[in-house]
């Protein structure tokens, strides 16, 4: 499964390169997050909880962060082990660059595999979780180093 996709965040470059190796910022947008530990030098270590379909299961799993070009990019690996449920691992390569008219541009190409009963539930209905995971997390991200949004309903 791959996604490729590019968001347009309202801060500057380091503010966000900040932010994609703050282990608090990553536990509070990663959804069903419950612990995350480590640092983007020696690697975090995670628990994440998710329902796929009728499967529910408590990853936990290890991240690696590699190729960094500080303020740039890097490549952010993992695989997490979900018992019965089986695995998912894969990897995303992240790059910032500046945005036409300021802010910074997050482009991402992931690639991930899932094995055991994730497997069996089709490839639909994970490629689908998947997106709907990714878009979670950058929607989390993007909300928290933008502050709340304005809904030009001011009172």
């Amino acid at each position: 499964m791959e996604l490729h996709a590019t968001r347009t965040i309202a801060a500057d470059r380091m503010t966000v390169w900040a932010a994609l190796n703050d282990p608090e910022v990553l536990k509070a947008c990663i959804p069903g997050c419950s612990e995350l530990t480590g640092s983007p030098e020696d690697g975090f270590e995670a628990v994440v909880t998710q329902k796929v379909g009728p499967v529910k299961a408590t990853f936990k799993g290890a991240v690696t962060l590699t190729d960094v070009v500080p303020g740039t990019s890097y490549t952010i690996s993992g695989e997490g082990k979900g018992g019965v449920a089986g695995f998912a691992k894969g990897a995303a390569q992240v790059s910032l660059s500046d945005a036409e008219g300021g802010g910074t541009d997050l482009h991402y190409d992931v690639e991930a595999k899932v094995g055991g009963k994730l497997a069996q539930l089709g490839s639909r209905l994970v490629d689908s979780f998947a997106q709907k995971m990714a878009d979670q997390f950058f929607e989390r991200f993007q909300a928290r180093l933008e502050g709340p949004a304005e809904d030009g309903a001011g009172a």
